[in-house]
């Protein structure tokens, strides 16, 4: 047997992927646990979970108001504000809290998400076995690419952090805390993201989360079965700030021959046509296996979630990784882009009429939908993590 403590960031699109990992961990005889902010993380966990907290929940209420996101920020500005105001103080935060985590579990492999660097800077600074969990492909590729003074600005901090809490400045200058020199855990494919070489291993094993259980509460009557159907979704984080993209979305569905399942607080969509339903959350893998398109902002989980269910997207991505993740979905040929918010619901009406009709589409959704099967989920990752051991 041996252990393994996952070190997260406060966001569940992060620490739900490791779940399931953590299940096939512990059935085959392992001891799992959980570092992160308290408050945040401890819901997301199974019953029984072992959670050790990185920061008192005072510390862990300041990281988390200090670091809201700022909807009006787009492209590197986001990216940019998301590296400085949030993932630097939360790696700060979190360092020394991890230090005694792992003094007291004593893990024979630390998993460690990419924006949870503080698990990184320990595993560097005590020379651990760690893998590094990619749960979004936004940064298996450099965003910063075309911006290489951004990009020098943003290695430099974390060499800083590596260095404020006792890294060797020479070594912090080397490799990425971003990339495990052991193993990165991909949760995606090639298909997918394009090909990658990070100059260090990498398993590819596809979304691990396609299996979870769902709260199954949606009037499956209420879909007409003769008309295809769009599901629109901003995720859980960006709901809020898509007051006008949902009122076009509504107007672009509005007298059309398909039907659309927003899912949005109602508050946003007061009036919506007769052939719209509006609810603040839906079991949305089950109803991903009964849509013809869905209308995404290019978040990690939408994306990979409706290509495994062979699903093409329109994709409207707003900030931090999901114009990269948009990127890869577009080249990758299953779904059409569109500007959050600039698209008028003319456009919108138009991208989504092309992903319910161009069998090109739907055809290259289906191609990555097969590379997900073959890739393996969490068994994959969970064999990938064991092989670390040895």
């Amino acid at each position: 047997m041996a252990r393994f403590l996952f070190v997260v960031p406060p966001f569940a699109g992060h620490v739900n992927p490791t779940v399931p990992v953590a299940a096939v961990l512990a059935e085959r005889g392992h001891e799992v646990g959980w570092c992160g902010l308290p408050g945040t993380v401890e819901h997301l966990l199974p019953d029984g979970a072992r959670f050790l907290p990185a920061t008192s929940q005072e510390v862990a209420d300041y990281v988390n108001a200090a670091g809201e996101r700022r909807p009006d920020l787009r492209g590197a500005a986001a990216f940019k504000f998301l590296q400085e105001e949030v993932l630097m103080p939360l790696a700060s935060a979190m360092v020394d809290g991890v230090d005694t985590a792992v003094a007291e579990f004593q893990p024979d492999v630390l998993v460690v998400d990419q924006q949870a660097l503080a698990g990184a800077v320990v595993a560097r600074r005590h020379g651990l076995v760690w893998a590094t969990s990619a749960t979004t492909s936004g940064e298996l590729v450099d965003p910063l690419e075309g911006l290489p003074l951004v990009a020098a600005a943003m290695h430099q901090l974390r060499v800083d952090l590596q260095v404020a809490h006792g890294i060797p400045a020479a070594q912090a200058a080397t490799g990425d805390l971003r990339l495990s020199p052991h193993l990165v855990v991909a949760y995606t494919t090639e298909a997918l993201c394009g090909p990658i070489d990070l100059g260090v291993p990498v398993a590819f094993v596809g979304p691990s989360t396609l299996g979870r259980p769902e709260v199954d509460d949606f009037d499956w009557q209420s879909l007409d079965p003769d008309r295809p159907t769009v599901l629109v979704s901003l995720g859980t984080l960006n709901a809020e700030a898509g007051g006008r993209f949902f009122a076009v979305a509504a107007e672009a569905c509005r007298d059309q021959r398909f039907q659309a399942v927003f899912v949005a607080p109602t508050e946003l969509v007061p009036d919506p046509p007769p052939n719209v339903t509006v609810r603040p959350r839906v079991p949305q893998l089950a109803l991903l296996q009964k849509v013809q398109a869905v209308v995404s902002h290019a978040g990690h989980n939408t994306v990979c979630e409706s290509l495994a269910a062979g699903v093409p997207l329109v994709v409207a991505p707003i900030r931090d990784d999901q114009p990269v993740v948009a990127d890869q979905v577009v080249r990758a040929g299953a779904a059409v882009r569109v500007k959050f918010s600039r698209v008028r619901a003319d456009a919108l009406r138009a991208a989504i009429e092309q992903v319910l009709t161009d069998p090109d589409l739907r055809a290259s959704a289906d191609r990555i939908r097969q590379s997900f099967e073959q890739a393996g989920g969490a068994i994959a990752a969970a064999a990938a993590l064991e092989d670390l051991l040895t």
